[in-house]
């Protein structure tokens, strides 16, 4: 096997006391590729990669990587922000460093409290020397140097909550792209990214030499960087050798090939069946392996149960929002609006049936300027007036609605449509037409996202504040999300570091980090000032709303 490359063959795995999330995958990464594993929330992306670097253990199966490999999960640096940055850092170090590393910190602990008479902190003092510590903290200096906007002196003593996100996520990403590790693993490393920091980590992973195998659902990302795509879906996976760009072509080819909904299922119910047999008759020459066989059965019966997709509602017409109609309409107008000191204030209106994203680097005021917006901010200077016959809907991935909680969709719907046709074409529109009879709880969070736009439609809104709409939805998710929005008649506000979501926005309005508000007629320019925001003054098309530079 070469080198830093990655071979992996029928893989299974289920978590304790759960049905198995997969079987049956196989694929293989060449040194020097950059590979993305795709697939929707909760098919098992994440807990592949957790399985190539030992936080868990397949139950089938089995894999190689070559050479030395550092990974990095999702909410590094998210979950301890009392951590120091040498802790935070310390748990992405390659293995044997990463022991040395938290051995030292417990040795410190022990010097401090008393139970060490200083022999044992000398002890782990010259093993972490003996491994290499030192050459890491110099890499770590030279990462926070290129990576962070204040220096670092002491990475014991500066927190992890000195710092945002962003920066924790960039100066982790800095670390392994520069290691000169064979491997690399990285779960969705555009996380908590803004479109500067995102185009900034594309070219890192282009110069890397490493071979890398990543988890994203960042559509412009994965067209830029991936030079394969590994499709984890109905329990197993295959693979498009190729960009992603030509991705959405391959899969459609391969689901024309699998025939039409019913065959799919078919197929499925069959391989599903397929699978338990063996289990079966494994659970009968040992007796360790009956919970997976059970498992396997349990999964089938579901499968059985649930039942073939309900054929195709007639006369599905997909309504098409025609825009520009009634734009005379103002819908907002802002008048020297500012958010405390975040930015300058600024006056600019927002007609009927446009798309606006809000858009600028992180931590510059979008979405507090979205919740002045809904009217929920102590600190609003200037006013916001919205138009006649304006009904202002709020949309945030967090959205908790209890009152949906043991009930269906088309329940949900019918609430407030009364006519059940009616009902099944608004869910058809927004491509749940077959989630219809599932309880709202049992939605995936995209399907549950377009439920939701539906209801504050269906609710009388016509205009929509959305905050992030795309961040943790997988990209089939975030397409059906887009259609619908598409349908919407109403106006749109968004604040959203999804670039292929944004491409389908009329005009933009950027705060940049001095405090400047800038309206931008056309994505092409808004890319351009989010690349260089110095440069945004002299932009012939883009119009400063603020007094201040």
């Amino acid at each position: 096997m070469a080198m830093s490359s990655i071979v992996v063959s029928d893989l299974a795995y289920a978590p304790p006391g759960v049905d198995q999330i997969f079987f049956d995958v196989n694929f293989g990464v060449s040194a020097g590729e950059h590979a993305a594993i795709v697939g929707a929330n909760g098919a098992g992306k994440s807990t592949i990669l957790k399985i190539l670097s030992g936080v868990y253990e397949a139950d089938e199966g089995e894999f190689t990587v070559g050479g030395n490999m550092l990974s990095m999960t999702q909410d590094v640096g998210m979950s301890r922000p009392e951590d120091s940055l040498r802790d935070m850092l310390v748990e992405v170090a390659p293995k044997v460093v990463r022991d040395a590393g938290r051995a030292l910190i417990a040795a410190e602990v022990a010097l401090a409290d008393g139970t060490d008479d200083g022999m044992g902190y000398a002890e782990a003092l010259g093993v972490w020397g003996d491994l290499g510590g030192y050459e890491l903290e110099a890499q770590w200096a030279a990462a926070a140097q290129r990576s962070l906007k204040t220096p670092v002196d002491d990475f014991t003593r500066r927190k992890v909550s000195e710092l945002s996100g962003g920066e924790r996520k960039r100066l982790v990403l800095d670390l392994l792209l520069t290691s000169g590790a064979d491997v690399l693993l990285l779960d969705e490393p555009d996380n908590y990214l803004d479109i500067p920091t995102r185009a900034w980590l594309e070219d890192q992973i282009r110069a890397c030499k490493s071979t890398i195998l990543m988890v994203s659902h960042d559509r412009a990302l994965l067209e830029r960087v991936a030079t394969k795509i590994i499709v984890v879906e109905g329990a197993g996976c295959w693979v498009h050798g190729g960009s992603y760009a030509t991705f959405p072509e391959a899969r459609a080819k391969r689901q024309e090939q699998l025939g039409d909904d019913l065959k799919r299922w078919e197929n499925e119910e069959r391989r599903l069946f397929h699978h338990m047999k063996i289990m079966k008759t494994r659970a009968a020459q040992n007796f360790k392996n009956a919970t997976k066989a059970n498992a396997a059965e349990t999964r089938w019966e579901k499968f059985v149960a649930a039942g073939p997709p309900p054929p195709p509602v007639p006369d599905q017409q997909i309504h098409v929002r025609f825009r520009g109609g009634d734009s005379a309409r103002r819908v907002v107008k802002f008048e020297d609006v500012a958010v405390g000191d975040l930015f300058a204030p600024f006056s600019e209106e927002v007609h009927f049936g446009e798309r606006v994203g809000l858009i600028g680097p992180n931590g510059t005021g979008k979405t507090h300027l979205l919740n002045a917006l809904y009217g929920e901010t102590e600190s609003l200077s200037g006013t916001i007036t919205f138009g006649p016959r304006t009904s202002v809907g709020m949309f945030t991935q967090i959205n908790d609605r209890p009152e949906f909680t043991g009930r269906t969709c088309i329940e949900i719907v019918r609430d407030k449509l009364i006519d059940e046709e009616k009902s099944m074409r608004a869910l058809a529109r927004y491509g749940l037409r077959n989630q219809a009879r599932q309880e709202f709880q049992t939605l995936s969070g995209g399907q549950k996202a377009r439920l939701e736009i539906l209801a504050l439609e269906l609710d009388g809104h016509n205009v929509l504040l959305l905050d992030e709409p795309t961040d943790n939805l997988d990209i089939d998710s975030s397409e059906a999300l887009e259609r619908a929005l598409d349908g919407f008649e109403g106006t749109v506000i968004a604040v959203s570091h999804d670039r292929t979501f944004l491409a389908q926005f009329d005009r933009y309005i950027m705060i940049t980090d001095e405090g400047g508000v800038f309206a931008l007629p056309d994505f092409d320019v808004a890319m351009k000032g989010l690349a260089e925001p110095a440069k945004l003054a002299s932009v012939r098309l883009a119009k400063p709303l603020t007094t201040n530079d």
